[in-house]
């Protein structure tokens, strides 16, 4: 593929994303500011190619852990080099922790990790940035919900059969989790009231 066809490629990806994230983002109050909701689609598309995604270290291909960028943000010398870090933390805590929640959970690291990971990145540049403070600021304040709201946003769209909706509702069943809720609610399928979240 050319450099102009992934460019226009990545252009589609990042509108289909804006498109998607204020759809969804309309049932947040109050909504997620437009220049943030650009944002999160960019960032999206960037983490659709796999060159963004992953890192070569040491001859193998990986996601640099996020204790990793939050070691190497601290000892950059260099305060434009620190916020550059600190920038690929806070979305690659918002990518990993939306996207792959189950992954981690299976490996001991739960959502608050994510949350305070990116948020605190998030937060720093909020202060320390040269541009675009006010997105990193609500993407702090909001990060929680901003998992939630990619999490949606990327969500498969597919039909469930029976099995599909029997592991959904004993996933939900072990981790009490509101978004496999509302996936189950979604599916027509009724919860007890005094196991819904509230």
């Amino acid at each position: 593929m050319s450099l102009v066809q992934q460019q226009k490629f990545a252009m589609t990806l990042a509108d289909y994303f804006r498109e998607r994230l204020e759809e969804c983002g309309q049932q947040l109050t109050p909504p997620p500011h437009k220049d943030t909701l650009w944002y999160m689609a960019t960032m999206l598309a960037r983490f659709g190619d796999s060159d963004q995604l992953f890192s070569y270290d040491r001859g193998e291909v990986s996601i640099r852990p996020l204790a990793m960028l939050y070691k190497d943000a601290w000892e950059a010398g260099d305060p434009r080099e620190r916020c550059l870090i600190l920038r690929q933390l806070g979305d690659l805590a918002l990518f990993l922790g939306a996207l792959f929640p189950e992954s981690f959970a299976r490996r001991g690291i739960l959502k608050d990790y994510f949350i305070g990971m990116g948020g605190g990145a998030y937060d720093y540049l909020s202060e320390n940035s040269r541009q675009n403070r006010h997105i990193f600021s609500e993407l702090a304040a909001m990060f929680a919900r901003m998992l939630e709201l990619v999490a949606q946003v990327c969500a498969r769209q597919k039909l469930f059969d029976a099995a599909d909706v029997l592991n959904l509702y004993q996933r939900w069943r072990q981790s009490r989790d509101p978004r496999l809720a509302g996936q189950l609610l979604a599916l027509g399928i009724s919860l007890p009231e005094s196991d819904l979240p509230h």
